[in-house]
């Protein structure tokens, strides 16, 4: 029920005491302000990661030949490992393994690459046509490669948006151009444009057989890649992931004569174990930022509490009226913690629309490394606000239950 008696005194009380309340104010919109703002940057490093990941495909291992490091059967450290295709096949066909995606690339060496009398100094691999997906790249114009391309060896290439942004200026759709490498016509059948942007853009992609076949490449291959079917479930997904990276690594490593325990000779990216490690840590930084802003409310609760007992103390003397008069132990506590709520409310709603106003004017035009669009769910946001103020009550329930306790004689006789 209204009580506009009530209100009138919380009201002359604050006027009264204009600065301490201010004061008081100020330090619970503060933890609230801080909280939210440290939530937000800590949800915004979770975007900035998510981002980094999602410029190849989630599920994919990355595989690639180094030298080795240690001596083996014999075989002395520094050797550089080759694959072979029929590494590949026998990973894809013969290990029984989920595979939803495979690729495979030659590096042709020793080339040059030109359109008219410019030279295009962008790295030409030979691939297949899966790596659009593992790549997740998206076409511009034309098509990307296709398994007819590699079947028949076909002399076609794919830039990307970039390159053709800096080598086509004058052209609007550069298919059907033609491009020399090492003096071979390729005939542009597309352009790609690649989520992870400019440094994933430097490359000029032609089918692996062709690049294999004319570029005296023989059956070498130099890197592998394979995504895994996706599973709802994260920890099953980095589960699946290293389970057939160990699988794989240890059939290649057997195959090419490398030691169980050499870190060389053959290399393997798995972003799912990159991704687990990433999302540990932000867990981690959330957490204590959730620690940070919650000492941060306490503080200002406490504050809270300190003021009502300063009030009680300041008010002792009309306390011991009120119970002479009748007033009973509860109007008394309701009194206190009334004001109690209201200062702890407005400075937590103050404090949040502040905080929630500048995430989203900010926010989204903040760009650092691994931090995008920091934000937080209002909802989480309101609970907490609603949390303090359930903690303003209690903080204000124990000096209202001191006044209660006083004695009316003790409290008429206060100077």
């Amino acid at each position: 029920m209204f009580d506009l008696e009530r209100w009138q005194e919380i009201f002359d009380t604050i006027r009264k005491n204009k600065l301490r309340t201010f004061l008081t104010g100020l330090s619970v919109a503060s933890g609230i302000f801080i909280l939210v703002i440290l939530l937000g940057f800590g949800q915004g490093m979770q975007n900035g990661i998510a981002q980094e990941f999602e410029s190849d495909a989630a599920t994919s291992v990355w595989i690639w030949t180094q030298t080795t490091q240690k001596e083996y059967k014999g075989l002395n450290p520094g050797r550089q490992i080759q694959f072979r295709n029929e590494d590949y096949t026998t990973i894809v066909d013969k290990m029984d393994l989920n595979i939803e995606n495979k690729s495979r690339f030659y590096r042709p060496q020793n080339i040059t690459t030109t359109y008219g009398n410019d030279a295009l100094i962008y790295q030409v691999l030979g691939t297949t046509s899966e790596v659009q997906f593992l790549e997740n790249e998206s076409m511009v114009f034309g098509r990307f490669l296709n398994e007819e391309d590699e079947n028949q060896s076909r002399k076609v290439a794919i830039i990307s948006a970039k390159i053709k942004k800096e080598a086509f200026k004058t052209i609007d759709n550069p298919v059907g151009e033609t491009i020399k490498i090492s003096d071979i016509p390729f005939t542009i059948v597309g352009v790609y444009k690649d989520k992870a942007g400019d440094q994933e853009e430097n490359r000029i992609f032609i089918p692996i057989s062709t690049a294999q076949k004319v570029f005296n490449g023989a059956d070498k291959l130099d890197n592998l890649v394979f995504s895994l079917p996706p599973v709802e479930d994260f920890d099953q997904a980095v589960a699946q992931s290293i389970a057939f990276k160990n699988k794989v690594e240890t059939y290649l490593k057997q195959k090419h004569t490398i030691a169980p325990d050499d870190e060389g000779g053959v290399g393997i990216f798995n972003p799912m174990e990159e991704a687990k490690r990433y999302y540990s840590l932000t867990g981690n930084i959330k957490f204590f930022f959730w620690f940070v802003g919650v000492c941060t409310i306490i503080a200002g609760v406490v504050g809270v509490s300190n003021i009502m007992l300063i009030v009680v103390k300041e008010r002792t003397k009309e306390i011991g009226i009120r119970k002479a008069l009748g007033a009973k132990p509860w109007s008394i506590i309701g009194m206190i913690i009334h004001e109690a709520i209201f200062v702890t409310a407005i400075s937590g709603f103050t404090g949040l629309i502040f905080s929630m106003g500048l995430l989203e004017i900010v926010g989204p035009n903040i760009e650092v490394d691994y931090i995008v669009n920091p934000s937080v769910d209002f909802n989480v946001a309101l609970a907490t606000v609603f949390l303090l103020v359930i903690a303003g009550a209690v903080a204000g329930f124990f000096p209202a239950w001191r006044a209660a306790s006083i004695h009316t004689i003790d409290a008429l006789r206060d100077e």
